[in-house]
Parts: C-alpha cells; sequence; structure tokens
C-alpha cells in the first residue's frame, strides 16, 4: 500500500502538469482506465497477474477516475469563465470590480421608438408595447404619452450629455425601472477609466449604489467601429468634418447587433424636411417652445463643428440598416 501511495502523489504531480491542456489530460485519464480493464480482463481469463498486482491496478483505476474528476472540475470552470464573457462585445457593463460582463441580450422583434415630435398622436403606444423589446433613447419619458409611445422600455441608450438628466432621477431610472438596461456612450475624455473620466465616475457611483442596475458603457472599440461605418457611407471622416454621431446613430447600431427585426417608430427620411409639404413638430415630442424639428435637423447638418449630421444618418439607415429595419410611422 506504500507503493500505491507513492504511485498517487506521483500521479497527482503529473495531473498538475497537465492542468492546463485539458484535451491531455483527458486523454491520458480515459486511456490509464481503458488499461486497467484491459489488465483485469487478461488477469481473469488468463491467471497471469496475482492478487497483489491486482490491488496496483486498483489503485491506478481510483487515481486515474480522480484524474477525470479534476478533468472535469478543470473544464467546468474554464466553461463557466467563458459564459460570463459571452454576449456583444462593443457594450460592457459597469461594475466596481474587473468590467468583462458584456450586454447578452437578444431579440426577436424590437421597437426602436425615436423622441421626435413625430410621435405625437401616432397612437402607436399599444403596437409598441407588444413588441419583444422596446429601445428609447435618453431619458424620453413615457408616463403622459402612453397612448403614442407605450409604457415599455426594456434599453435606453443614453448621451453622455443626457447622463445628468438621468442622475436627477436616479431613484426612478435605476431602482423603480431596475429591469431597464442602460447603455451609454461618450467620448473617451468623459468615459476614460482611470479616475478622469468624468461621465464614467458619475455612472461608476451610481452602480456602487445600485448595484442590481444594469449600467453599460459603449466600447472605445466600438465607437470607433460607429466611426468607420460613418466615413465608409460618406466619404467623409467623422472628426475632420466636425461631426458627432448623435444617439440615433449609436441606437441603431445597437439595434442591430441585439434584434433579428426591428420596427422603427417617429423617424423621418433624408429627403423629409425638403418637402414642401412636409408637418412642423417639435424637435422632441416631450419638448415644448423649442426649434422644431426640420429647423434644428437643417442647423446641425450646417454646422462647421460640433454638429449632428442628422440628416445624412437618415440617409444611412435607409442604405446600411435597411434589411431589418420596418417603419411603424414615417420614414417614407
Amino acid at each position: 500500500m506504500h507503493c500505491c501511495h507513492a504511485f498517487y502523489v506521483c500521479f497527482l504531480e503529473l495531473i498538475k502538469i497537465m492542468h492546463m491542456n485539458r484535451d491531455l489530460l483527458a486523454y491520458f485519464s480515459l486511456r490509464c482506465i481503458d488499461a486497467v480493464f484491459g489488465i483485469f480482463t487478461l488477469s481473469k481469463t488468463t491467471g497471469l497477474v496475482s492478487s497483489r498486482h491486482r490491488v496496483y491496478w486498483i489503485c491506478l483505476l481510483i487515481v486515474s477516475a480522480l484524474s477525470v474528476v479534476l478533468w472535469y472540475n478543470h473544464v467546468t470552470k474554464l466553461n463557466v469563465t467563458i459564459m460570463a464573457n459571452v454576449g456583444l462585445r462593443g457594450y460592457v457593463r459597469i461594475t466596481s470590480g474587473q468590467m468583462d460582463q458584456y450586454l447578452d441580450v437578444h431579440c426577436k422583434e424590437c421597437a426602436l421608438v425615436s423622441s421626435s415630435g413625430q410621435m405625437l398622436k401616432a397612437g402607436k403606444g399599444k403596437e409598441i408595447d407588444e413588441l419583444d423589446c422596446v429601445i428609447r433613447m435618453n431619458n424620453a419619458p413615457t408616463v403622459g404619452y402612453e397612448h403614442d409611445v407605450g409604457s415599455k422600455t426594456s434599453l435606453r441608450v443614453v448621451s453622455h450629455t443626457s447622463v445628468p438628466l438621468i442622475l436627477k432621477n436616479e431613484t426612478y431610472y435605476f431602482q423603480q425601472s431596475a429591469g431597464t438596461v442602460y447603455v451609454v456612450w461618450g467620448p473617451e475624455r468623459n468615459m476614460r477609466q482611470d479616475g478622469k473620466g468624468k461621465i464614467f465616475n458619475v455612472l461608476l457611483k451610481a452602480a456602487k449604489k445600485y448595484p442590481h442596475a444594469k449600467i453599460y458603457v459603449v466600447t472605445r472599440e466600438k465607437i470607433q467601429y460607429c466611426d468607420g461605418l460613418f466615413q465608409n457611407e460618406t466619404g467623409k471622416n467623422r472628426m475632420q468634418s466636425g461631426a458627432f454621431l448623435s444617439t440615433g446613430f449609436f441606437t441603431m447600431v445597437l439595434a442591430m447587433d441585439m434584434c433579428d427585426s426591428i420596427q422603427v417608430y417617429g423617424m423621418i427620411s433624408d429627403d423629409y424636411c425638403s418637402q414642401a409639404n412636409h408637418t412642423a413638430v417639435p424637435y422632441h415630442y416631450y419638448e415644448r417652445g423649442r426649434m422644431d424639428e426640420c429647423r434644428m435637423y437643417r442647423v446641425h447638418e450646417k454646422a462647421r463643428r460640433g454638429g449632428h449630421r442628422f440628416i445624412t444618418e437618415k440617409a444611412i439607415y435607409g442604405r446600411y440598416f435597411g434589411g431589418i429595419l420596418s417603419w411603424g410611422i414615417l420614414m417614407t
């Protein structure tokens, strides 16, 4: 039995060496078990193996079985690690620990609800709420507008500039609406994670205060992807042209990532504002007294620096995203 113990110790050391290669460990373990059963069969039929040797082979069988258990444990832990990292890699959850949890959301049918004044008197609320997931932008409210925009919110895409508006009513957004996912985008200077990102810092504070809140940020790589998409579709470098992508653009890209089909509500086409009979509506359905939508779009489209290219983006939606989009109202 001392021999068995020594063999056991040596075998464990061998397992440690092979622990990082689960395929090698599995192969070695199974071959050991095959050999033991082969020896048993041979001894039973020929009587060539003594009882004493059978004890040794039993020890080998036990150790082999143990190695299989260790191998299974190794693979299980590995799979848990892999599962923790599944999801859309362009969107990572804000936590106080290691930020390696990606957005894991998939919907068959999505409603992408614009914040446009076109939603006023649309009467699409019931239709919107019947879809699998409802995506909204920034702090666009539903209370008081349920008949037109619905009441369901699965996910909000939030601009860095709108984060203060969300935090003004943080109890509602992060506690009462705890089931909603929040995906925040912003420039590197505001979203950097070295303690100097102003917006990231306040989001991290909120995530610590409301640990069940699902707050994600768009990664730098995903933002670069969106910049590349803009350039490929327009032939213009976004930064050199003085443009900023809108929240609507990031929302459309995210919807493409997470939805099989997208029903868009309240979004106009790129030529809508040039039509003589277009309807003047507020820029946002929940804000009155501001510049109307088409005028706001024209101002931004012509801005030399810092403007959103709303009209250009609408043209991109029709060309690049058209395959899985349908329009609940407008975009004709």
